[in-house]
């Protein structure tokens, strides 16, 4: 999900070891009188080829299907075009090239989109934005409202650098979302910085959570981080069909309905203009 730039021949040995030993699971079939919206080869026939790692309220493997976000964003998807889900939990590392190498026809982790993935895998147009999100027994949403306290927040967001303008050493970055949760809910730090999906899953005690309001200073408060799925680069067919399959759920609700349902505020399926992370 967080910006991270991986050597893809490293990624790919990755992959191939991953895969050995992932878990696998299938939906349930769909019935032999659906009509699939589109037309477009996969993987496997009949199946919708998924693979995914483990980021609660984004993605996960629960026994034969995936839920969270992405999950049921995917079921939709495969239900509209009358197939089943075949998943797969591999190594984060392995996800994209798994799908780069078209052993797999998506990945579903709230994968950002930038000119680096760009290069090695079709992305879908933006589904919704990772939020940037305060932490805090007080409701803060102004970045403005962070000077005097301490402040934590975790390595690899968008908002780190100007973050650390902003607060200098008032900030703490983390190495991973436990680590400040812990530190914030012993009272080593009086508010934490995350993404608003990740902030409401992990959220404990009477703390609150609330989406940022636009800060000059804060570039990802204006323009947070687009989400999308990866797919092979070649199979240009599934990704039209996936783009006009996502049209439609924007359309009817559905996209909201499924960010709400996870926890996520409803503005995220507002997306604005396709942008890449340089």
């Amino acid at each position: 999900m967080k910006y991270q730039k991986t050597a893809v021949m490293a990624a790919l040995a990755i992959a191939v070891t991953a895969l050995t030993g992932c878990s696998a699971a299938a939906s349930s079939a769909q019935s032999a009188d659906c009509k699939p919206a589109h037309t477009f080869q996969t993987v496997a026939p009949g199946k919708l080829s998924v693979v995914l790692y483990d980021l609660p309220p984004f993605s996960k493997l629960e026994g034969s299907k995936v839920t969270g976000v992405d999950g049921d964003i995917i079921n939709a998807i495969a239900e509209m075009e009358c197939l089943t889900v075949s998943a797969k939990s591999v190594a984060t590392a392995a996800n994209i090239p798994t799908v780069q190498a078209g052993r797999a026809d998506v990945s579903i982790a709230a994968w950002y989109r930038t000119a680096a993935r760009a290069e090695i895998v079709g992305l879908t147009d933006p589904i919704y934005t990772d939020q940037m999100a305060i932490i805090s027994k007080d409701g803060i949403d102004d970045a403005e409202q962070l000077q005097g306290k301490s402040v934590g927040t975790v390595d690899g967001y968008l908002w780190v650098d100007d973050m650390k303008k902003l607060l200098g050493d008032s900030l703490k970055v983390y190495p991973t979302t436990l680590n400040m949760n812990q530190d914030l809910a012993a009272g080593r730090i009086d508010v934490g910085i995350d993404s608003y999906g990740s902030a409401q899953f992990n959220k404990k005690g009477d703390f609150e959570v609330a989406v940022i309001k636009p800060n000059d200073a804060i570039a990802a408060s204006k323009e947070a981080a687009q989400i999308g799925i990866p797919v092979p680069q070649k199979n240009t067919e599934l990704l039209a069909a996936l783009n006009e399959d996502l049209k439609t759920l924007r359309e009817n609700g559905k996209l909201k309905e499924i960010l709400t349902a996870n926890g996520l505020d409803a503005s995220a399926a507002d997306t604005g203009d396709a942008r890449l992370i340089k």
